[in-house]
């Protein structure tokens, strides 16, 4: 199921597609999701850029650039529609999106045909997430569990903690766990990309030669996450907010408070987009529950990751 985030959402199904057919999965269907997030535009966001200044990760917002695109960079902004075939190292896909049923309304079937069972995984925008719920007032409660790559909580939790922390969206989904800046913890080396390839299949070659070692792991922590919890060697959950420690100056635990969260979406904010903290006697109506994760156990991540990859399954 794919959205717009880091480029159209037409792009990244074909993705999708392409690298489901590497390991012989295309077994598993694809199905288009949002073209467009319920609030934002290209324009939109480019203007508020304007007045706000840049963001360092645009993702399908940035402006066109026809020459980026001919080497091989996935379409921003333009026409939402059209596909850029230099971008496909995976190889470009045979196989067609699934149009059967929408991304939304895909997920809305299986929590009622499977209550309780279907773990939920986003690695990027929240728009098919979003729809489902408004679709179908029962659809986060018959969900098992939502697990997301989310963002950071910027220098505004100081008013709360004197630390980083992370949370997320409001919704009634029996857990949400949320990967944040845990995400940065294990950073991707040379070594263990020429590790990963002493087994060699298509999945190794494509993560060895085009992974890199700029970027930590951040979207495999969430979804490695999901499969097994244990990963997690730290999270913090709180009954009505997220309980967060006071700090002395000396750093030693002095008391408890509860944090309160929302997420900014104004569109005239600096913050929009943000996630934003309160204390309980500032804090609005509607917080919940989440559970945060502190810290992972990196060497089983990476082991995680490898075995995936040298054992991949297959639909034979």
């Amino acid at each position: 199921m794919r959205n717009t985030a880091n480029s159209w959402q037409r792009q990244c199904a074909y993705h999708a597609l392409a690298n489901l057919e590497v390991g012989n999965l295309s077994c598993i269907p694809v199905y288009a999701g949002a073209t467009y997030p319920l609030i934002n535009t290209p324009e939109r966001f480019q203007a508020w850029e304007s007045v706000h200044g840049k963001l360092p990760w645009e993702g399908a917002f940035a402006l066109e650039n026809a020459t980026a695109e001919a080497l091989g960079n996935d379409p921003t902004s333009g026409d939402p529609n059209r596909i850029v075939k230099p971008a496909f190292i995976e190889g470009f896909p045979t196989t067609k999106i699934n149009h059967s049923t929408s991304a939304a309304n895909f997920m809305v079937e299986m929590v009622h045909k499977y209550p309780h069972q279907v773990s939920i995984y986003s690695a990027g925008a929240l728009t098919n997430v979003a729809l489902a719920v408004r679709m179908d007032s029962d659809f986060a409660s018959l969900a098992k569990e939502l697990v997301i790559m989310g963002g950071y909580v910027d220098v505004n939790m100081y008013q709360v903690t004197g630390d980083y922390l992370q949370a997320d969206i409001n919704s009634d989904f029996p857990e949400i766990v949320i990967a944040g800046n845990v995400a940065n913890q294990v950073q991707s080396t040379q070594e263990y990309l020429d590790e990963v390839y002493t087994v060699k299949n298509e999945y190794t070659k494509l993560f060895h030669d085009h992974y890199g070692t700029e970027f930590p792991f951040w979207d495999e922590t969430a979804a490695a996450l999901m499969v097994d919890r244990s990963l997690a060697t730290n999270t913090t959950t709180g009954k009505w907010g997220v309980w967060v420690p006071h700090c002395s100056t000396d750093g030693d635990i002095t008391n408890w408070s509860v944090a309160y969260i929302d997420v900014d979406i104004s569109y005239g904010s600096p913050n929009y987009g943000n996630i934003h903290v309160y204390q309980a006697m500032l804090k609005p109506p509607g917080v919940r529950n989440i559970t945060y994760v502190n810290r992972i156990d990196g060497a089983k991540l990476k082991d995680m990751m490898k075995q995936a990859m040298w054992k991949p399954p297959t639909c034979s």
